[in-house]
């Protein structure tokens, strides 16, 4: 009996794209190629990562690569390429650059990796997973946005923070797109089981929705010359781990909408199965008028910018 390890490329060795290649190496959810048009980075940081693993005591092999052919036969790859947003930037502004090199980067895909499920990181995301979408060709189930699951644990950080509980008993989700127009949903959140509205006053459930939808920003601002990375790269790897395992976990991710949420044609932030097949499943959440409101305003600003990315193109 043969055993062939699960392979996983990351493209883009920037900060997003090195910590995919560490929480994907130090979980051993299979090999890693990191990718980079710096190919000096890409393999210094991948050698470097890979002589940590003695130490750490995982298996995964990690190396570093500026060609595409490298990536052949990847089961899942990540695509963190692209500019990150700077102080007083929204993620929008990154549109037109960032939407060149995703191109490029799925050229490389379609060629090299025609049968991987596809997680894009790069901002604006909703825009960049429609631009990986056309490129690729690639059917739905097989391309797919990070943004849900980063945007809910920043959610569920501010809820255990508050309330100085365990993360782990802190169940949330956001719907919508991945901005400052996301739909934090306080009305399914629980702790240990517990409704967030039995433990918490309205007030400061809204101010905890607030820090939630501009928590990019946050940083943005706090570190001056970069963007959000530890987080963002987690978030991807739990998406590509439950691929890779087929976990048929529950996750909140930006999928292409075929008619849920009377929505057609455009990524947006929805709950998910993630299994082997990649974006198994929508599952669609019954919203109250005020949600909907919500979520129709989002999907409004994705569809604003895929509007002015076809003018681009």
């Amino acid at each position: 009996m043969s055993f062939k390890r699960k392979k996983i490329s990351v493209i883009g060795s920037g900060f997003v794209g090195s910590t995919c290649a560490h929480w994907a190496a130090s979980k051993e959810l299979g090999d890693v190629v990191l990718l980079d048009i710096n190919e000096g980075s890409a393999k210094g940081k991948a050698l470097d990562l890979y002589e940590s693993s003695p130490v750490e005591g995982f298996d995964s092999r990690v190396t570093g690569t500026k060609d595409y052919k490298d990536i052949k036969d990847s089961d899942v790859v990540i695509v963190t390429a692209g500019l990150p947003r700077k102080p007083g930037m929204s993620r929008d502004d990154l549109l037109a650059t960032n939407a060149k090199i995703m191109k490029e980067c799925c050229l490389g895909i379609r060629e090299y990796a025609p049968n991987s499920v596809v997680i894009v990181v790069s901002n604006p995301l909703d825009a960049m997973a429609f631009v990986a979408k056309e490129v690729t060709g690639f059917p739905r189930e097989r391309i797919i946005g990070m943004a849900g699951v980063l945007d809910s644990a920043r959610f569920r950080t501010f809820i255990s923070e508050e309330l100085n509980v365990s993360v782990k008993d802190v169940q949330a989700f956001v719907l919508g797109g991945h901005g400052d127009t996301m739909v934090p949903m306080p009305r399914h959140c629980s702790v240990g089981g517990v409704p967030l509205t039995e433990m918490l006053p309205k007030d400061r459930i809204d101010a905890l929705v607030d820090r939630a939808r501009n928590g990019g920003a946050e940083i943005v601002k706090l570190l001056q010359t970069g963007s959000a990375y530890y987080a963002p790269s987690a978030s991807a790897v739990q998406m590509a781990e439950a691929i890779l395992k087929d976990q048929k976990r529950v996750l909140p991710c930006a999928a292409l909408l075929q008619g849920e949420y009377g929505v057609n044609g455009l990524f947006v932030g929805v709950l998910c199965q993630l299994g082997g097949k990649g974006m198994e499943k929508v599952i669609e959440v019954k919203l109250n008028d005020e949600e909907k409101k919500m979520l129709d305003h989002s999907i409004n600003a994705v569809k604003e910018l895929v509007d002015a990315l076809k003018k681009i193109n």
